[in-house]
């Protein structure tokens, strides 16, 4: 596909991709100092480290000789089995085989490979730039496809592929027929010029073809400028590059600008909101009338703040306090009413429900509603009258609930309070509502104590934040410090999403339940619990898969606290699970040990949140249940789209890291092993979480191979032994800006697990 030493040059070659710009050898490079490879699905050992399995060895006696007819003595011989019961699962295999048609039986005792043309449907899994594999439901194991016989099929594209009866490597191969579904047709690359002609170099690492574009298709781009390009043609020549033609120019690869952008359109994030949508927004009347007032309770009379990052702009939530006459405190959940400004059939939902979710990218949001209704109409600001949909809750001191109520308010904010300004009150007990955070604080613990004991998961997460100058380049990098004032905010946010999702749930009778927008989470996979208790031992933590998994993460996550390991050994705990997503169906949520949850409380950022307000105003109404296909279909999107954004984000902090890091090449920095593949060790620097390749091929001192079983390297000669875990010291070597990525260079090990 790409050859190493072939040219562009010619007008006959010029859309050949033999000619595609010698990219074999560097194209290695590239993965190797990247996620590439190693990340397609990232785990500390990838494909390479699955054993061929018995049926897969049997497989491959046939695919290796497909005319021959073979008994199963025969297979035990080439195999070397000679006990019973290996005979036996010889024959198990052989019945299996024909059972699921590969094999068909000529005889009594004697099978021949089924060479008939099998189809199967699935997506396209890039998982590097030779070849990918096919998901299908069909088989229960994916099939490989090299790069040569995919029509130039990418990540996510619906395919037809034909089943070959080759087996390489214990994995069955095949052949893309036909793209069913294209997921994109446009890249975001680098443009390298020639002189009437270019080619956009995909940022996609496992992208296996970069896309020619003609002189009338460059549209001002040129050489070395971040572009997106849409393909225009697919050629049906395996040896012909896709056409295609730039249609937005981002500047020069490198510079901020260029990059976020490139980053947005990598994700399919829009740049602005239509006109249209714009000018909708601006029609909405923002006088609250006396006669909606009279609809909602009044809440604006009562203690009422919110408490929100320092550069937040969108309030969707605020806290009301007040001491009841039986003592008990009353305790408000307002949410911004956006669902009474944005309607079903308009052009703002419609917006709305295609974004599904604010991006948070590092330098800037990309909101979900247009700025008036984000940061004007819907936002809490102090000393405003706004439109609410609110929880109120009666609890005691201990957090014990006696009452809740649902329904729509009109608040007053006194105070609009920063994180740091809420922790100051709540340390000191000085300053202004001082008591009132105090108590909702005291509460908040007893009900974040009741989740814990009820077996919610304690893992706090590791995010990282950037101090940046007014260019956009970072200054300094740190790791977010979760204190008091944000638990307090996300406890009574967790009860009012419980208590929402409860109350609907509960409305059903017998198996019937009113249709409602859940956010679900399943518990951890078996066997990749199994495998992180491995990891876990590694560093001398004992987890027991088969004991209650909750007591055993949130006893390990007490003990890692502070430790080195502790971002590491977390983020592959939280792998072990299910990743959490909306549904109609009441699942439960596992991290949160809620048998019933919804989102309800961030409706400008959210749009499951806005359908769940409709929902709950709809059975408080008295309506009966809504149409469940199309709320599935709608929970689908914003699940999809919501794991675009979180994609995009880390993006984002990635090419952050890298830019910062850039300035420290010849510093050097404690780590830990972060994961291992063929291609290198990936370190994550202690100080600033940023993390780097240290490739096999900088490790002079001997040839390593990797032992993918145990998740480390080994030296073919000295024997030396570097595992995922160790504490290590390593130099920056290199900060490429362009493929996002670190490249480290190892100094010594300095604690080994």
């Amino acid at each position: 596909m790409r050859s190493k030493n072939s040219k562009r040059s010619g007008s006959d070659s010029r859309n050949d991709r033999s000619s595609s710009r010698g990219r074999g050898e560097k194209s290695s490079e590239r993965k190797t100092s990247s996620r590439g490879e190693g990340s397609a699905r990232r785990e500390p050992t990838g494909r390479k480290g699955v054993q061929k399995s018995f049926k897969a060895n049997v497989l491959e006696i046939f695919s290796d000789s497909p005319d021959n007819v073979f008994t199963q003595r025969q297979i035990c011989r080439r195999m070397g089995i000679v006990d019973k019961k290996g005979r036996e699962q010889v024959e198990n295999v052989l019945h299996t085989l024909k059972q699921e048609n590969k094999l068909l039986r000529v005889d009594e005792d004697k099978y021949i490979m089924n060479l008939k043309v099998d189809i199967i449907t699935g997506r396209v899994d890039l998982a590097n730039s030779k070849y990918a594999y096919i998901v299908s439901e069909e088989r229960e194991e994916d099939i490989r496809v090299f790069r040569e016989h995919l029509k130039y099929a990418m990540d996510g594209d619906l395919v037809k592929v034909e089943v070959l009866p080759t087996v390489r490597g214990g994995r069955q191969e095949g052949v893309v027929v036909e793209v069913v579904e294209r997921q994109r047709t446009e890249l975001v690359g680098v443009m390298e010029l020639s002189k009437n002609f270019g080619f956009v170099v995909p940022d996609f690492k496992r992208l296996y073809f970069d896309v020619f574009v003609g002189e009338r298709g460059l549209n001002g781009a040129q050489s070395g400028d971040k572009v997106l390009v849409k393909i225009v043609e697919w050629p049906k020549d395996p040896d012909k590059n896709p056409t295609g033609e730039v249609i937005r120019v981002f500047g020069p690869a490198g510079e901020n600008e260029a990059e976020i952008h490139s980053i947005m359109a990598e994700f399919g994030l829009p740049f602005e909101f239509p006109e249209t949508v714009e000018e909708e927004a601006e029609t909405i009347s923002d006088k609250i009338t006396a006669g909606e007032i009279a609809k909602r309770r009044d809440f604006r009379d009562v203690t009422t703040f919110t408490i929100d990052p320092a550069d937040a702009k969108d309030f969707d939530d605020a806290l009301s306090i007040q001491k009841l006459e039986n003592g008990n405190w009353e305790i408000g959940v307002h949410i911004a009413d956006v669902t009474h400004y944005v309607h079903p059939r308009s052009l703002l939902e419609k917006e709305a429900y295609h974004r599904a979710t604010s991006v948070y990218l590092v330098d800037r949001t990309i909101p979900m509603l247009p700025e008036r209704l984000s940061n004007g109409l819907c936002s809490l600001r102090p000393n405003e009258e706004k439109l609410t949909f609110s929880v109120v809750f009666e609890l005691d001191d201990n957090g014990k609930l006696y009452d809740t109520w649902y329904g729509r308010t009109v608040i007053y904010s006194d105070r609009r309070f920063a994180y740091e300004e809420a922790q100051e009150r709540i340390e000191t007990g000085e300053g202004d509502f001082a008591d009132e955070i105090n108590t909702l604080n005291r509460i908040a613990k007893k009900l974040q104590a009741k989740r814990f004991k009820n077996g919610a998961i304690s893992f706090e997460t590791v995010e990282v934040k950037f101090k940046l100058d007014e260019d956009g380049r970072p200054l300094s990098v740190y790791v977010k410090e979760r204190k008091d004032a944000h638990k307090l905010i996300e406890e009574f946010m967790l009860l009012a999403n419980k208590k929402v999702a409860e109350y609907v749930y509960h409305l059903g009778k017998g198996n019937k339940h009113p249709t409602m927008v859940y956010r679900t989470h399943g518990s951890p996979d078996p066997d990749k619990l199994s495998t992180f208790s491995l990891f876990a031992r590694k560093f001398g933590y004992k987890v027991n898969p088969d004991g209650d998994i909750s007591v055993e993460l949130n006893n390990l996550t007490e003990e890692i606290e502070g430790k080195p390991e502790q971002s590491v050994l977390q983020n592959l705990a939280i792998r072990t699970m299910a990743k959490a997503k909306y549904s109609t169906d009441p699942e439960g949520h596992f991290g949160l040990a809620f048998d019933h949850y919804s989102h309800f409380t961030s409706p400008i950022r959210r749009y499951p949140d806005m359908m769940a307000h409709r929902l709950l105003q709809h059975y408080l109404d008295g309506g009966k249940s809504a149409e469940k296909e199309d709320y599935e279909e709608r929970c689908q999107h914003s699940s999809e789209m919501e794991k675009r954004a979180a994609d995009a984000e880390r993006a984002s902090i990635k090419y952050k890291q890298v830019e910062f890091m850039k300035d420290t090449i010849g510093n050097e920095y404690k780590g830990i092993v972060s994961g291992v593949t063929e291609w290198g060790i990936f370190v994550e620097i202690e100080e600033n979480k940023c993390e780097g390749m240290v490739r096999l091929s900088d490790l002079t001192d001997d040839y390593y191979d990797l032992d993918a079983d145990n998740y480390r390297i080994i030296g073919r000669q000295s024997k030396r032994i570097i595992s995922f875990g160790d504490e290590v010291l390593v130099e920056v070597k290199s900060a490429n800006l362009a493929d996002r990525t670190i490249d480290l260079e190892l100094v010594k090990t300095l604690k080994q697990h």
